[in-house]
């Protein structure tokens, strides 16, 4: 990757803040506030120097962060971050989104950052979260030219929910111009987590350690009972102990082999994925069934065909099967799914082998906006990456000029010219650019079993 100098950067800067029509930082907009103004702070090493950081506590409880660059363009990046984070929720969240994402910084863009106020699988609750912070931005800091919202994963939804949710502001326009979804859970909550629901039954068809014979039983979809004492180093131990997850492949015994492998094939994920969907299937399907679900599966299984083993009649005949029940799938699915009326422009990028949050996710996103009659407003983009967390500086930069040039000209971006976009940025922000325009994802009945509906 090639060196950046902050000179190069600001001078990129510029030229964004040109193509907005030359916007100099506004002034502090005589709004009267019912939230606190947010106090100066040090600014990480990783944003560039010059810029204005600041950090608060909003009303409702939520840490957030906010950087202001020295040259800003007039763009306010309003980031609905991932996850989504369990237990007590700290600034330090706040902190490292600023310091994974100061691409945008160092792109000329003023960032800001929610914590959200609670834990736990709550979309509704983080975009409103996220909307009060570009209010206190607004309020408090400047106002900006254009506001774009970006989720990354988990936050890709609460982004699309928030989108959904505030359509107009007090002047009666969007309170975004426009939104960027990168490496999203799109599928909702009721369509994005049956897999790792079919993890959970199959890992215990074939471990039986998750709970072990001698613990109270529960269902599986529960993730688990209440009360639970389980900790992550304690579900590491147990996959350890069935599968060798954690240690080198030479040293796995056949058995555990053989069972690793089996749920790779029949799942269709990395062997590197494992872990974490098991705990996300575990800690976080407790959050939803206690927090969210009344206790009630949202996840079921009836119906689901498994193949992939070396015995697929004797795996289907022995995994556990659960029904969902439909008023916690109706509960869950008000909260988390997606209904596509967005009045405004949505670009999204996925990585074609993203191990997290799979790239079929994306063709479910695009049936939801054609069933609410707004595919006009979506364009899909793809590349060639098996991360999940960030795909490489240039593609970043490239998406937000090609969304604001949709937002400020009106020129729908194409697979191909955001792709070429990428590839114009390579001498400020690096060369590793691999859009795929011609890429499409297939349904995501493809990779997640069909199964029965409420």
């Amino acid at each position: 990757m090639q060196p950046r100098s902050s000179r190069g950067l600001y001078a990129f800067a510029a030229l964004v803040a040109t193509l907005l029509g030359g916007c100099a930082t506004p002034a502090v907009p005589p709004v009267m506030s019912t939230e606190a103004a947010p106090k100066a702070m040090d600014c990480p090493a990783e944003v560039p120097n010059g810029a204005r950081c600041l950090s608060g506590q909003d009303s409702a409880g939520a840490p957030y962060i906010i950087v202001v660059p020295a040259a800003w363009s007039g763009v306010l990046v309003l980031h609905a971050h991932g996850g989504p984070t369990l237990g007590p929720v700290k600034f330090d969240r706040a902190l490292a989104d600023l310091k994974r994402w100061g691409i945008w910084v160092k792109a000329g863009h003023a960032f800001a950052a929610s914590t959200y106020r609670q834990g736990g699988v709550a979309v509704r609750a983080a975009a409103e979260d996220t909307e009060r912070l570009r209010g206190i931005f607004v309020q408090h800091v400047a106002r900006p030219k254009y506001t774009i919202l970006h989720g990354q994963s988990w936050g890709a939804g609460v982004a699309a929910k928030g989108a959904e949710m505030f359509t107009k502001g007090a002047d009666g326009k969007p309170p975004y111009d426009a939104v960027l979804l990168s490496s999203g859970v799109l599928g909702g909550g009721t369509r994005s987590y049956d897999f790792r629901l079919d993890l959970r039954v199959v890992y215990q068809y074939l471990c039986q350690n998750h709970p072990r014979a001698d613990e109270p039983a529960y269902p599986l979809w529960m993730g688990l009972p209440t009360g639970s004492k389980m900790k992550p180093a304690d579900l590491r131990e147990r996959t350890k102990e069935c599968l060798g997850v954690g240690v080198p492949a030479a040293q796995r015994t056949p058995e555990q082999a053989r069972k690793l492998k089996t749920i790779v094939e029949v799942l269709k994920i990395p062997e590197r994925s494992v872990q974490g969907h098991l705990n996300w299937a575990t800690f976080h399907f407790a959050d939803i069934a206690h927090e969210r679900t009344g206790g009630k599966p949202a996840f079921g299984n009836i119906g689901a065909v498994y193949q992939g083993s070396d015995n697929d009649a004797a795996l289907n005949a022995g995994v556990l099967r659960y029904r969902a029940d439909a008023q916690a799938v109706a509960r869950f699915g008000a909260d988390t799914d997606p209904n596509g009326h967005i009045p405004v422009p949505v670009l999204t990028v996925h990585a074609i082998n993203d191990p997290t949050a799979f790239v079929e996710l994306e063709s479910q996103f695009r049936r939801t906006m054609e069933a609410a009659g707004t595919a006009d407003h979506l364009v899909q983009t793809f590349a060639d990456y098996d991360e999940h967390s960030y795909l490489s500086d240039p593609v970043y930069p490239a998406l937000m000029d090609s969304l604001l040039q949709w937002v400020t000209q009106g020129r729908k971006p194409t697979p191909q010219s955001v792709a070429q976009r990428c590839s114009e940025l390579k001498g400020t922000f690096g060369d590793d650019c691999r859009f795929l325009p011609a890429y499409q994802p297939a349904p995501l009945d493809a990779r997640s079993a069909p199964r029965e509906r409420p």
